[in-house]
């Protein structure tokens, strides 16, 4: 597993190294006084997050189709597991739902006295889910309709379901890039993408 990385003293995220092409993110957030774990992968850094940060409070599932291993995380540390949506739940966050259709359900996270965003999908940072070039993209199915709302906002910290965190001005002008990019990089990125899969990279 990957170290925990974390600027401040409310955020810790580590990276599952398989499948390592999609740099699967796990974040411990400090809010509302308990450590909430956020779409967690599992392994040491579990622990280690939530000892660093303080009490654990709740495991968040911010995508339907990804619960990853947050049932068993939330088992062990005997707190609750929330899944998406999540915008009728008692949490010290805003919850900002993305898509709420049949066949995907995402939330994103909002902490505005750390400004702290949290996104499961709609934006990634995982290189082979990005357009050559970007740091951050907005997720190959959703590139037709991307998320603007989230360009409103100007979070210190950037934490993503897939990649590693950013942190002051180098998240806030990812996120205008990517979201100004998203529908002109579409052709780069399927074209990036059929090399991949031809190469066998998707493994």
């Amino acid at each position: 597993m990957s170290p925990l990385v974390g600027p401040g003293p409310v955020t810790r995220s580590w990276i599952h190294p398989s499948p390592a092409w999609m740099q699967r993110a796990g974040h411990a957030v400090l809010a509302g006084g308990g450590v909430w774990l956020i779409d967690p992968p599992d392994g040491e850094e579990v622990e280690a997050a939530v000892a660093e940060l303080g009490t654990p409070a709740g495991v968040l599932q911010l995508l339907d189709r990804h619960p990853r291993d947050c049932a068993a995380i939330a088992q062990r540390l005997g707190v609750p597991h929330l899944r998406v949506p999540l915008d009728g739940a008692a949490l010290p966050f805003e919850v900002l739902p993305q898509w709420h259709l049949p066949f995907w359900k995402e939330d994103a996270l909002w902490l505005p006295e750390h400004r702290v965003l949290v996104v499961a999908e709609a934006l990634v940072g995982a290189p082979d889910f990005a357009a050559p070039g970007e740091t951050v993209g907005v997720h190959p199915a959703r590139r037709l309709l991307p998320p603007g709302a989230l360009g409103r906002l100007e979070p210190e910290t950037l934490l993503m379901g897939h990649g590693p965190p950013l942190h002051g001005a180098a998240a806030r002008a990812a996120i205008d890039d990517a979201l100004h990019g998203a529908r002109r990089r579409l052709p780069l990125l399927l074209g990036a993408q059929a090399v991949r899969a031809v190469r066998g990279r998707f493994r």
